[in-house]
């Protein structure tokens, strides 16, 4: 392929992957400026925030002759000196408390997480949110970093994967002392209200609104207190959903959904999510969670994705897959999760694997009809960075889905048209993931929201045997961008989506032969690029405003439907 040539739309309007890559790039080189620009930004009686890639991250040493660089590299132990008290300054009346890890379940959970069912702090307690480290002594990737870089190269650092967002706290704190009663006696609980609007303002199939919600009721027993069965907890999420999704009807879009709310729970008042027990072993050192649940609870996924409508709460390659299953879908399976050392995090799991549209009330567990078994597994290094300790999370994971799924280029195809797809076979499906975020400032305490992170990401699925092959993504997620609204959030995001060559080829062998596609497909399809941007509000306690932004490329994954804007609202209100 010529260098004229290799960048140019193919003749079925195709925007080739490189488009992405450069974007996903680009990213990163901007990043340095962008940053440094927020800095400058702060009024002057304000005190810069130390942040991983901004000149000022380190307080200016008295000079001896050398450099502030070798100053840093001979004097500064990242651990021992501690966060800056201007990056730690929390704000005031803020629910959260000074650990950074709040007592009772709230809005900010992310759906991976399982909030505390004993006090947070107590290192002798089994409900701890993050376990404690095999080897507490060591580290992993984070030994090779100087000590200047690595805050928790000499001990353990007590930051658990727990994210809260604006908004966490609650609506009605008058009944905070039954929650403290409850919680005493071993019962958590929390109930969420989250609506979505968007409404597609130019481009699409038609313009309008649609409306969702989402009710949730979570209840987390400790039955150590309640029972004295020690390391034993129980975790229940019971919801309801309504609504119509903007996707289908008013873009055209069939993969990807732009709002988080929408199908798989049925028209049912309680849609049972989670049922599952979970037991810590060998001194908080190893965590087995078994029963009801979803992959997407602990696979793939972050607070961050959940931040956004689009990858909430994994990426769309990995939730259109069957054997993947996503929030609010629930499967019988087990996973053991355990941290060989204080930076690193391995979790192994086994699924059965049913069509996503089996038990949409997820009572009805006789209905399921398993074909599989999903067997995922996923490393995880959390290095602490600087001496604000900036968390980062980089995640690679595998899964192999042993159901037999036919080839993509016969799905669909007239006899007379077979013979011209030659060959065709079945397969078990392969999935992998990269995703990786990285805070870069911290700005409002000591929880891992307060402050700015870059992200980005990679999914590939076995091509012949899926929908869509292949995503990408990058953006970032800031917190305080408005020095007096240190809670608040700006994300933004591009997420790039590529159809299976082979579903491609059979659509291409349909459309050229004169048969339909079907419905809701224009033409052969190929991929399609999102870019959604997002103002988080915290409003008051337990309330979360959130305007949003979408823009479309190739709606439907062609070029036949024009590129869809989109706005709207999220309101989350946590009881």
């Amino acid at each position: 392929m010529t260098r004229q040539n290799r960048h140019m739309p193919d003749r079925h309007g195709r925007t080739p992957f490189p488009h992405a890559c450069r974007w996903l790039l680009a990213v990163g080189a901007m990043a340095l400026p962008t940053v440094r620009a927020m800095a400058q930004a702060i009024p002057a009686a304000t005190p810069p925030v130390p942040s991983l890639v901004t000149n000022g991250a380190v307080s200016v040493m008295p000079s001896a002759g050398v450099t502030q660089e070798q100053q840093i590299s001979l004097n500064m132990d990242a651990e021992r000196l501690g966060p800056t008290p201007g990056a730690i300054r929390r704000p005031p009346n803020t629910p959260i408390p000074p650990s950074g890890v709040p007592v009772y379940p709230s809005a900010g959970l992310a759906t991976m997480s399982v909030a505390p069912v004993s006090s947070p702090g107590d290192s002798k307690a089994f409900h701890k949110i993050e376990l404690d480290a095999l080897l507490t002594h060591h580290e992993g990737p984070s030994g090779l970093l100087p000590e200047w870089i690595d805050a928790q190269h000499d001990s353990d650092l007590e930051d658990p994967y727990y994210v809260p967002t604006a908004g966490s706290g609650h609506l009605i704190p008058q009944i905070n002392p039954l929650r403290k009663k409850l919680l005493d006696h071993g019962v958590s609980f929390a109930f969420t209200y989250k609506g979505e609007a968007m409404g597609v303002i130019n481009g699409g199939v038609q313009r309008g609104m649609s409306y969702v919600h989402e009710l949730t009721a979570q209840v987390n027993f400790d039955l150590e207190k309640m029972a004295g069965i020690t390391g034993w907890s129980v975790h229940t999420l019971v919801m309801e959903r309504a609504g119509r999704a903007v996707s289908h009807d008013r873009v055209g879009e069939y993969y990807v959904n732009l709002q988080e709310v929408y199908g798989l729970s049925g028209n049912v008042v309680a849609h049972l999510v989670d049922f599952y027990a979970e037991k810590k072993l060998l001194d908080n050192h190893l965590d087995v969670t078994f029963g009801r649940m979803a992959l997407t609870h602990v696979f793939a996924t972050s607070p961050l994705l959940c931040s956004f409508m689009v990858t909430c709460s994994a990426p769309v390659a990995l939730k259109l897959d069957p054997g993947f299953s996503v929030y609010p879908k629930a499967t019988w399976g087990a996973r053991i999760r355990m941290r060989p050392t204080r930076d690193t995090a391995i979790q192994i799991g086994a699924y059965s694997v049913s069509a996503l549209t089996d038990n949409p009330s997820g009572w009805a567990w006789g209905s399921e009809k398993a074909t599989g078994l999903m067997l995922p597994v996923e490393f995880t290094w959390q290095p602490f960075l600087t001496r604000n300790r900036l968390p980062g999370h980089y995640v690679v994971g595998y899964a192999h889905d042993t159901t037999r799924y036919a080839d993509q280029i016969g799905v669909g195809l007239p006899a007379a048209l077979q013979p011209a797809a030659e060959r065709q076979r079945s397969a078990p499906m392969d999935m992998f993931w990269f995703e990786g975020d990285q805070m870069v400032y911290r700005r409002g305490g000591r929880n891992q929201m307060a402050g700015g992170y870059l992200m980005a990401g990679y999914i590939h699925n076995t091509p012949h045997v899926t929908s869509i092959s292949d995503e990408a993504y990058g953006g970032l997620s800031f917190a305080g961008v408005f020095p007096s609204r240190v809670t608040d959030r700006l994300g933004i995001m591009y997420s790039w989506y590529h159809v299976s060559h082979r579903k491609e080829e059979g659509q291409i062998l349909r459309y050229e032969a004169g048969y339909s596609l079907g419905s809701s497909v224009r033409a052969p399809q190929t991929d399609s690029h999102i870019i959604e941007a997002y103002y988080a509000i915290d409003a008051m306690p337990g309330i979360l405003v959130q305007p949003e932004f979408e823009y479309m490329i190739r709606p439907g994954e062609t070029k036949y439907i024009p590129n869809a804007a989109l706005v709207g609202l999220k309101v989350i209100a946590n009881l």
